[in-house]
Parts: C-alpha cells; structure tokens; sequence
C-alpha cells in the first residue's frame, strides 16, 4: 500500500509528497465552493485517470496535524493486494434513507468484502436511517464506518461524487476486498452531561416533538439562555445525549434545524419514541482526549503497530467549540499514530462507526471517529 497527498490553497495545487503510481482509489475533501468545481474535479481526473476518486464538501478538512478551511485535501492510494469498488446513488432514486443504504450494501456485496467506507450527503439523508439499511443484511464481519459531508456551518448544500464533480443528494459506499487489508476503527466523543434525564415523548424519526410530554424546542430553549438568539447554529454546542433501551452506551445528536412554526427540532439522527436523552456541553480537554484515545483504540486491530493511513471524521459542532484549538484535537490523533501514518479527513455532519468490535454500526454526532487502513 502507498499513499501521496495534493492540497488546493489560495488557487494553486501543491505536492506534498512523491506522486505513485497505479493509484486505485483518491479521496478530496474540500470547501463547498471547491469541491463543487469542475475544474477542480478535471485536474484530479487527469491526474489520476484509472482511480476512483470519491470527493465531499466539508465543514474543514484534515491533513496530517493540521485543520484547513476553503482548501482541498487530496490523498491517492495504491493498493497491493485489495481489491477496491465503489458505488454511488442518489436519495432521491429511492423511497427512503433505509432503501439507500439496503441498496448501497446490496450493490457492493460479494463473499470477499472486509470492509464499507461510506460517504453521504448530509443534507437530505437521516443518517440513523441509512445505516440501518447498511446493516439490515450485511454479514456481521463486515465493518462499515464513514460520514456525512458538510458545508461548515451554514448547512445549505453538500455535496458528494463518485468519478464526476460533487452534487446535491448523492451517497457513495466504497468497498474493500481481501483478507489482506487491515482496518481498525473508534468513535469518542468527550462531551459532559448536564440537566436531569428526559424521556422522548413524541417524534417523528429523526424530528423531535415533545420530551416528557412538553414540546421540545420549548423546553429546549429553557436551557440556552442567551444561546437561544442564535438558534440553529447555536444548538451544536449544546447536542443531546440518547439512550435507547436502557442500553449502557450513549448515542449523541446534534440538531440540523429548527421549525419554529411547527416547535419541532430536526436532528442528524432518529430519537425513537420512549428512548432517554440529556442535554450535553463542552469540555476541552475530555474533547481532546477523546481523540487522542479514539486513535489508540483503532491500534487494537493492527497489535499497536502504526498504521500506514487514517482517516479522520469529527464533527463540525466541535470544531465550533474548539475554534483556534480545533488542530489540538487532530494532533493529539497523530501523536499517538506517529509520523510513519498518513492523515486525511473532514468536519462533517455526522461519524459512521461501531462502538466496537463486531458490533454493527451507528450514527454518531459530536465524535471524532477513525478508521485506519494497512495491508499485510
């Protein structure tokens, strides 16, 4: 496995590193206005004319230790002995978001997958609902992780492409083959718990009516203070903590909007009627920590031997909390990796990924999720 990173600046391309050859699969993350260009998309084209390449907007994008904004982060990989096939589809070629991801899976599906990388628009799709259909009949040794894209805090577009320039609605599930590819993978999030426990009264999926059988963005609102004027893009600092049958770990959901016509909240994922939630809020150093142990979990699956590239997911919420922090989060995930291990990723809508091992995947929000790859 090699790998070779671009990056896009201040409208000129730089190299950081040798290009290789017989790149398999490019993965850009850019700034909305970026990665939406077509000449952006023709450069990597001419580039990397046999490659995959799979591209997403961002809410900030990941290279080595460093945070970057209006750029795009370019990384090509060669593999040796994977096999790599994505792909795409578009929401609304479907009923729903679970018959996007039962489509997704179902496309990829083969007696020698390992693993599914998944990138997703994050504007139209319900992130819970996707990765359930990823889920309903994938085989329980195949690990799915991922994100959804972003458009930094404004959450007007995103946009996402398979081997054409990004657009609206489109999803893209990557599929790796062989049982010569070594993936690990951790999600963590860092976030304290504040308020009493509340139970999810009334909702509608991933739209949330009532708590405790009072409306939800009232009682919400309760709890900001003077946040409230700054509603919706304030509630990413304030997400919610969900539980669902009384299981012993916490989902988070952050909220994409409000109707303050109808008093409802609409989330990045689903709050099943009868589950738990408690309002959350920001602590520093346990964000930062987090991320430094989400990198040490993933070395669980290479026996803590650095891996060859990693692919950083966290969302914009904490990047919002962060500010001129935020690089702390990503170089306390090199520090651990070292500098033998190739980094890339964005700020997104929403992290893909198990809790752990051989458990199915979940939609998170707020986390800094990992996924790590080398080959044997």
């Amino acid at each position: 496995m090699k790998t070779s990173q671009l990056l896009f600046q201040n409208n000129q391309w730089i190299a950081l590193h040798p290009s290789i050859e017989n790149v398999d699969l490019v993965l850009a993350f850019g700034a909305t206005s970026l990665i939406g260009n077509t000449a952006i998309y023709n450069k990597l084209k001419e580039e990397f004319k046999d490659a995959v390449i799979v591209s997403a907007s961002t809410s900030g994008e990941i290279l080595d230790s460093n945070v970057y904004d209006d750029t795009v982060v370019v990384t090509a990989i060669a593999f040796e002995k994977t096999k790599v096939n994505a792909v795409s589809t578009h929401f609304h070629q479907h009923k729903n978001s679970f018959e996007v991801g039962k489509y997704l899976m179902n496309e990829l599906q083969s007696n020698d997958l390992t693993a599914v990388f998944v990138i997703s628009d994050g504007s139209f799709i319900n992130g819970s609902e996707l990765v359930n259909g990823l889920n309903h009949n994938k085989p329980e040794e195949i690990l799915v992780t991922g994100g959804l894209a972003g458009d930094a805090a404004r959450f007007k577009q995103t946009l996402v492409g398979l081997n054409e320039v990004a657009s609206e609605g489109r999803i893209v599930a990557i599929g790796f083959y062989g049982n010569q590819i070594q993936i690990g993978h951790s999600s963590l999030g860092g976030w304290d718990e504040f308020g009493r426990e509340r139970i999810v009264t009334k909702s509608n999926q991933n739209v949330l009516y009532e708590l405790d059988n009072r409306n939800a963005l009232d009682l919400y609102k309760e709890y900001l203070g003077p946040y409230v004027d700054e509603l919706p893009g304030s509630a990413l600092l304030f997400p919610l903590s969900l539980k669902v049958n009384n299981e012993s770990t916490n989902l988070v959901r952050t909220i994409l909007t409000i109707d303050e016509q109808h008093k409802t909240m609409t989330f990045a994922g689903n709050l099943p009627e009868g589950s738990k939630v408690r309002l959350m809020k920001a602590n520093f150093e346990k964000l930062i920590s987090a991320s430094s142990e989400a990198a040490t979990q993933t070395l669980n699956y290479t026996q803590n031997n650095a891996p060859e590239l990693a692919i950083l997911i966290s969302c914009v919420g904490r990047k919002l909390i962060l500010q001129e922090r935020t690089f702390e989060e990503v170089e306390a995930a090199k520090n651990i990796f070292g500098k033998e291990t190739m980094i890339t990723g964005f700020y997104s809508y929403g992290e893909i990924s198990p809790y752990n091992v051989n458990a199915t995947c979940e939609l998170h929000n707020q986390t800094m999720t990992i996924t790590t790859f080398s080959e044997l």
